[in-house]
């Protein structure tokens, strides 16, 4: 207890101290809005670049920052090419034009649907080259929305000749770093599928396999025929440009077969190989711009490749891998799903390619870049946020009851993240792998002049190509 004699020094030492803290905090104030944040992020002035540093090289088996560069813009030789199909400038032009092109969509099966849809319906920029639906439609889909949300099926087709897959749309967005494509692997005829030749059934899409490519070549190529899309001599003539393009990237294929789907896919590929998230914070900050990252995304890429163990799976350039896991997620299935069928063989992941029942259920690793252009995740696009999907994966618990609990990954355990942490591992994916300006890869015009990624009247509109 303090005596009367002592009580004025007391008041003094604690006004004054009062004083001073008040003079501190007024100078904070008046500090920048950068320092602000460091002092609210970083009171205690953690170096949380060195802290991802080493998650880095710890997930990369000692590699570092260099197992997770992306090429930037133009670097092509530096980019995974298949050796069948080697890139260069003007095969990137011409991939880049088909890719959007309206004016292949010669094969309808309405003939309302003719030039009405490309590649980039479902797999456009505004999306992150996703559909940006959970079910992405393209012959006998009409609209786009501002970003492909707003694509119907066009009420006049029968629901039968509606251009749907029984899966949620992937991107093409880095798929230069897989070698084989789709949910279930089944396109390509190297790494993973080396020796699944028995599986590549004559007169089916998987067939295209035969022809020997990798997987981004072998799906352009076979996704033009599924997706009723051609190139012909006559679609050539039409559009010259074309025509001069294919003499200049194919002239080891002689006249008859220079224009084809197997030549318009193999230029496709290309340019689809060269779609690389490059600008994203992540890859400035591996480029050691430090303050590309908040120390929020810091802080969550460490525990993305630290504690949370995501990096065992999502690694390398593209934070994807050639592996396939059973996660018990649920399917592409219920109410606005266009022929929805529990009993389609796609549900069972890689094994409606193997026929393997140790692959039942288990879908493709894929890449993280991006996943905020689109607001569907997951094989069957059952979730809504990126955080539904992080905290799904902390929990540890299927809800898709069809998938037997003897079938689900290992890794499919308990993460016991906290709120912060999931929060962190959240703004590194949202935010640090964001590159906000894949509109680069886009056309600026196409030789029919049509409008992309969609011609249809009310695409048209949505698009601003006619008022």
């Amino acid at each position: 207890m303090v005596d009367e004699q002592t009580r004025p020094n007391c008041y003094m030492k604690t006004k004054a101290l009062k004083l001073a803290v008040a003079l501190f905090a007024a100078s904070a104030v008046l500090s920048s809005c950068k320092k602000e944040k460091e002092i609210t992020e970083n009171p205690i002035g953690v170096n949380y670049d060195k802290i991802l540093e080493d998650a880095l090289t710890s997930a990369s088996d000692g590699i570092g920052i260099a197992h997770y560069l992306l090429p930037d813009d133009g670097q092509y030789h530096l980019i995974p090419q298949d050796p069948t199909n080697p890139i260069n400038h003007a095969k990137i032009a011409l991939g880049r034009m088909l890719y959007h092109e309206s004016g292949i969509a010669i094969n309808p099966r309405m003939s309302q649907g003719t030039g009405t849809m490309s590649c980039a319906s479902c797999h456009h920029a505004q999306g992150g080259f996703q559909a940006n639906m959970r079910q992405g439609i393209g012959e006998g889909g009409v609209g786009f929305g501002s970003s492909g949300e707003g694509r119907k099926a066009n009420p006049s087709y029968p629901i039968d000749s509606v251009d749907v897959q029984p899966l949620r749309t992937p991107t093409v967005l880095n798929c230069a770093y897989q070698k084989v494509m789709l949910w279930n692997g089944q396109f390509g005829a190297t790494g993973p599928n080396a020796g699944t030749e028995s599986n590549w059934t004559p007169g089916t899409p998987i067939a295209t396999n035969q022809l020997g490519h990798e997987g981004v070549e072998i799906q352009a190529i076979a996704g033009l025929g599924v997706h009723r899309m051609d190139v012909t001599a006559d679609v050539c003539e039409t559009y010259q440009e074309y025509e001069q393009l294919f003499d200049i990237c194919f002239p080891e294929f002689p006249i008859e077969t220079r224009y084809s789907k197997r030549t318009a896919g193999l230029a496709v590929a290309a340019y689809e190989r060269t779609l690389v998230a490059n600008q994203a914070p992540f890859q400035h900050w591996l480029r050691g711009e430090s303050n590309a990252l908040s120390d929020s995304e810091k802080r969550g890429g460490a525990l993305f490749f630290g504690k949370a163990e995501c990096g065992s799976c999502h690694n390398g350039p593209a934070l994807n891998s050639m592996s396939f896991h059973a996660l018990g997620m649920d399917d592409l299935v219920g109410e606005n799903v266009l022929r929805s069928n529990p009993n389609d063989p796609a549900h069972k992941g890689r094994a409606s390619f193997t026929h393997d029942p140790a692959d039942e259920y288990k879908f493709k690793t894929p890449q993280l870049y991006n996943l905020m252009d689109s607001k569907f995740f997951g094989h069957g696009g059952s979730f809504r946020t990126v955080r539904e999907v992080v905290e799904y994966k902390n929990d540890g618990v299927a809800t898709n009851f069809n998938v037997p609990a003897s079938q689900l990954a290992e890794e499919f355990q308990p993460l016991h993240l906290t709120d912060e942490e999931i929060t962190d591992i959240v703004n590194f994916i949202e935010n640090g792998l964001y590159d906000n300006n894949l509109m680069r890869y886009t056309p600026n015009a196409l030789p029919s002049g049509n409008c992309f990624p969609n011609n249809d009247v009310l695409s048209q509109i949505d698009q601003g190509c006619i008022q």
